[in-house]
């Protein structure tokens, strides 16, 4: 793999947890500042955005229920006969403060532009124009909310990958312990039918997530333990209900849940409930934050249980699903060959561990893959910081001071100019050179898979703890089974290797 990974997990190196501005603006900026076209005609940004009330309103129901957002995305780009187009998305009308406004960017050119921090300000537009309460967070905008420009987001941000750095050591035997737990429990129930994936894996991120990051065992909190993941998952639900599509239940979703932001007292009790928790039990991390990165006890430890909840907990609770559906929809004969490349490369070194399972460069690829289709944030936005000139693959755009961009990544990572049979999900797609060129263009991670995080751009803090995380869970997987069946989001049978 890349040295970029090695450079950032700890494994035999010295790994800095401080990059300069130009390290990152040289990993992440140079994909679209450069791209513009000169010998194409400048446009103006075709599409509308209605009449004021009448248009945000037929949007969001187009959004969110009649259509969804893929066929809401590809019907505008048919209609304006192009990728870039103005358009809204939710929330908006009737109670929500934001300016459903968009430009629309969904070719794998025009979104680069997105991460481009010159070009591109991020602040409080995390879900768009919209934000969420910060009652939420403790009333603090945490990191996720921060520009680059802020003087305390590299202070976060640097935090963020110290906290990550460290834990590379317990990574692989923490994950390894709690997933042997996990897969005992499902085959214990299996006699008795098909057994639903999601809970236990959702107990199992929690647990390998607060023991990782933050230092902090679930088992020491018997309330934590039992009910920590719900607490967690009802903290987010509440934040991100109102700009989520549910085109099942209709008219009642748009009534009762897109019409207004919900209050914070709704999950008051958990999120404080998660806060004591993360309070007594990662003191260590949260006293680093305080000695080394400057921060109050207060912003480590809202910014700590923000990356546990939203970042790490919340992403990995929908790729996990996603790589086990991609698994059951496969009808190539991919879990043999997934399993051979796991037992072949664990076999010849000195077992599973983050150096082996960066030479399984299919394994690698499925997730890849998973991520392409299905990556967990499917919306990425960005406000423009001064009027540019923006390209598309085969024309240019005017973009004005403060108009707000939006990717929609399932669709702009189908980019058919750039990925080969874009709708079809292709375990191999990533191997090879062609394969790892093509990681400029994987884009889940606020930037390129080939782009470094840093205090200057936006990139996520864990990108590549993300995707070697999820290639242990595969390859743990087929060094315990020699297949899975997966269907309805349950396992309805294992088969362990012959003795």
């Amino acid at each position: 793999m890349y040295s970029f990974q090695l450079y950032k997990l700890n494994i035999n190196l010295q790994i800095p947890t401080k990059f300069s501005k130009t390290e990152a603006k040289m990993t992440n900026n140079n994909i679209a500042s450069s791209s513009v076209n000169t010998s194409l005609a400048v446009h103006e940004v075709p599409g509308s955005y209605g009449l004021p009330l009448l248009g945000p309103l037929t949007d969001r129901l187009s959004y969110s229920w009649f259509q969804g957002p893929e066929k809401f995305f590809r019907k505008r780009i048919e209609k304006n006969k192009s990728t870039v187009f103005r358009t809204n998305v939710p929330p908006s009308f009737p109670f929500f403060l934001a300016n459903p406004n968009v430009v629309a960017v969904l070719d794998c050119k025009s979104f680069a532009h997105m991460f481009d921090m010159e070009l591109v300000e991020k602040k409080n537009t995390l879900v768009g124009d919209w934000m969420p309460s910060t009652r939420f967070t403790g009333g603090r905008r945490v990191c996720a909310y921060l520009d680059t420009s802020e003087p305390q987001h590299e202070q976060i941000k640097n935090f963020a990958m110290d906290t990550l750095k460290r834990s590379s050591t317990v990574w692989v035997p923490t994950l390894t312990t709690l997933l042997d737990t996990m897969w005992d429990n499902i085959e214990s129930k299996l006699a008795s039918g098909p057994v639903s994936y999601l809970v236990p894996i959702q107990k199992f991120i929690f647990a390998f997530t607060s023991l990782c990051i933050a230092g902090a065992d679930p088992a020491n909190s018997p309330d934590i333990a039992d009910k920590g993941y719900m607490r967690m998952d009802r903290w987010l639900a509440v934040q991100l209900l109102p700009s989520v599509p549910i085109t099942t239940f209709q008219p009642l979703v748009e009534i009762f849940l897109h019409s207004f932001p919900y209050p914070y007292f709704l999950v008051s009790r958990d999120y404080n409930k998660l806060y004591k928790f993360v309070e007594n039990e990662a003191k260590e991390v949260i006293s680093r934050g305080q000695t080394e990165f400057k921060l109050s006890k207060e912003d480590a430890t809202h910014n700590l249980l923000f990356i546990l909840g939203f970042n790490a907990f919340g992403g990995f609770s929908i790729l996990f699903p996603s790589l086990l559906s991609a698994l059951a929809s496969d009808k190539t004969g991919i879990q043999e060959k997934l399993r051979k490349e796991v037992r072949e490369k664990v076999e010849s070194g000195s077992g599973l561990s983050l150096r082996s399972v960066q030479e399984m460069d299919l394994v690698q690829s499925f997730v890849y893959e998973t991520l392409r289709l299905n990556p967990p944030v499917p919306l990425q936005y960005g406000r423009a910081r001064k009027d540019f000139e923006l390209s598309s693959h085969d024309s240019v755009f005017k973009i004005k001071k403060g108009e707000l961009l939006c990717g929609y990544q399932p669709l702009v990572m189908r980019d058919p100019k750039v990925f080969d049979d874009p709708e079809t999900f292709v375990p191999d797609r990533f191997t090879g050179d062609k394969g790892k060129e093509l990681l400029t263009y994987l884009y889940w991670s606020n930037g390129p898979q080939s782009g470094m995080p840093g205090g200057s751009n936006k990139q996520c803090a864990g990108k590549d703890y993300v995707t070697l995380t999820t290639s242990l869970f595969l390859a743990h997987m087929f060094l315990r089974y020699d297949s899975v069946t997966i269907a309805n989001a349950s396992f309805s049978a294992v088969e362990k290797p012959t003795p």
